[in-house]
């Protein structure tokens, strides 16, 4: 077991390696170039709205073990919360209609024998079209594997790929699109309540991990940038961090994990491969109250907006694989978004309410085919470094759930290979 761990970037892979290493006891140093934690995955104050928001929106479902497993460890598991049942309320924008897909809870998929539960227009037959996704072969995309038309796809299917996936789903890689039926559908009502961040993301993943390391004794570098890695051939490991600032040498029993993104990472590690392709994602801010009762999460279908969250003061709508929307003037994409928005929630198209744009070009590697045969997995050649990320082969796509568990992965492989001795 190494003595000493660093771990290189305080994104949500990061913190839960950190938190990871530090409950089984290593010491731990934790460097983030930035001079705030939590990467991609975080919360702000926003002057123009004069109210405290995310970065972007997340859904977590209640069978993601490894998340559930990181906000208990840290305290911060009332944070999240998220309707009482695996419900999932769909407003066609199109035709207005609206409906309410319900799992039943337990293994066995009895709500697709429900017509009230189930997606209009669709009959029980229907959903063996998902069965081919569980044999994927590799590099083939989704539309290589299934059916990708009809009620099914066109009412759940197609919006529950995009938010999870950040790509066209016909396009993306079959193999991780049948994880995520897997892991969601497959799973049972019970693994597939939604649940958000009810008080923003850095109330819920990133401040409690904070407060945890510091309290635990972990040594925490904001605005400490790791610039070059050297590395030792005989025995493979790595000798020494060089920061901006300082330069570290590692003992024997010394080890690192690399939670970088996939544009930094392979900066520093020689042959490393990674994806080279992004998908790019957009969220639309609006400071306005939402009717009390308005569901927490709701897909809008046929139209620029996907998701519509309902969160404390805001509305939030996420629109996935925004590549096309990017260079749309802002105030033109707000009111786009927000006369969708007043049409799902029958609320006034005027005035526009105050509003805030985040978008982010890279948000997440893109899921195809391609992308997945580029992910590293987490051990490298060198004996004491360990990778971590959702661009990593978590078997994910890049969500929460694949960066968290990526980084307590990496800790428990760390910790529970022997190290050398001088």
């Amino acid at each position: 077991m190494p003595k000493l761990v660093h771990v290189v970037g305080a994104g949500v892979a990061g913190l839960a390696a950190a938190v990871q290493l530090q409950r089984r006891g290593a010491r731990v140093v934790l460097h983030e170039a930035r001079d705030h934690a939590g990467g991609r995955c975080r919360s702000y104050y926003d002057a123009k709205l004069g109210m405290t928001i995310d970065s972007g929106n997340h859904i977590v479902l209640s069978g993601n073990a490894a998340t559930l497993n990181y906000v208990r460890a840290i305290g911060a598991i009332d944070e999240l919360s998220g309707p009482a049942r695996p419900e999932y309320p769909f407003v066609d924008l199109a035709t207005r209609a609206r409906w309410t897909v319900r799992l039943s809870p337990g293994l066995v998929p009895w709500w697709i024998f429900d017509a009230h539960a189930r997606v209009p227009d669709t009959h029980p037959a229907d959903y063996l079209a998902l069965v081919p996704l569980l044999f994927a072969k590799p590099a083939r995309s989704v539309a290589q594997t299934m059916r990708c038309h009809g009620p099914l796809w066109d009412r759940l299917l197609r919006p529950l790929f995009h938010a999870l996936l950040n790509v066209e789903p016909r396009e993306a890689s079959a193999e991780l699109t049948g994880a995520i039926v897997r892991e969601t559908l497959l799973a049972g009502g019970l693994a597939g309540r939604p649940l958000v961040a009810r008080n923003g993301l850095g109330s819920a993943f990133v401040d409690p991990a904070l407060r945890l390391l510091q309290h635990g004794g972990t040594t925490i570098r904001l605005g400490s940038r790791l610039r070059e890695i050297t590395f030792a051939a005989e025995p493979a490991r790595v000798q020494a961090l060089h920061f901006a600032d300082e330069s570290i040498a590692l003992d024997a029993n010394d080890a690192v994990i690399l939670a970088l993104s996939s544009e930094d990472a392979p900066a520093l590690v020689p042959g490393l491969c990674a994806p080279t392709r992004f998908a790019a994602a957009l969220n639309v801010h609006f400071a306005v109250e939402p009717p009390f009762g308005w569901p927490q999460i709701t897909a809008l279908l046929n139209g620029t907006a996907a998701w519509l969250f309902a969160l404390d003061g805001r509305f939030s709508v996420t629109l996935n694989g925004a590549e096309s929307l990017l260079d749309t003037p802002h105030e033109a994409l707000a009111a786009s978004v927000w006369a969708e928005v007043a049409q799902a929630v029958d609320l006034p198209l005027a005035p526009l309410p105050p509003w805030q744009v985040v978008s982010e070009r890279r948000a997440t590697f893109a899921a195809l085919p391609d992308q997945e045969t580029r992910r590293p997995g987490m051990r490298t050649r060198w004996n004491n470094l360990m990778l971590a990320g959702d661009w990593t082969a978590t078997g994910l796509p890049a969500t929460l759930e694949g960066a968290i568990r990526s980084g307590q992965k990496a800790a428990d492989t760390l910790l529970n290979q022997p190290m050398e001795r001088r």
